[in-house]
């Protein structure tokens, strides 16, 4: 699709942002990574849902996901992962081309990470205090 990035890279086999693939996906470092080894993966074929993906599809993105965690299991001291998809922009997906984030967390002491994502509405996150 025109003026899409990850087509752009889709389109482009030897891509130096493609870490891995297959038949159906492609595995890529994130841009604006949040942290270190934040990895997306992506279907080959412009589709903007999760829900619209074939079983195919989302098969390979899943075996992906497995591979890519192994990966970044033996590069980097990993602790935690978050795993997580943007679907439609009242979801903040700002690229309308499915992606999932594989983002690997790193033990912070001075950070809390309980709610996970549920810090993406941040007045609901923290229901273990009661606040």
């Amino acid at each position: 699709m025109a003026d899409c990035p990850f087509c752009e890279i889709i389109n482009s086999p030897s891509h130096s942002r493609i870490e891995n693939q297959n038949e159906h996906a492609v595995v890529i470092r994130d841009g604006f990574p949040i942290t270190q080894g934040h990895t997306l993966i992506i279907p080959k074929r412009h589709v903007g849902s999760f829900f619209d993906i074939t079983p195919q599809e989302h098969q390979a993105m899943f075996a992906l996901l497995d591979q890519e965690k192994q990966t970044l299991d033996k590069r980097h001291q990993v602790s935690a992962y978050n795993i997580g998809i943007n679907d439609g922009p009242a979801a903040g997906q700002t690229v309308p081309h499915l992606h999932m984030h594989l983002i690997p967390r790193y033990h912070e002491p001075d950070k809390d990470p309980r709610g996970g994502v549920r810090w993406l509405v941040p007045e609901k996150a923290d229901y273990w205090t009661g606040k």
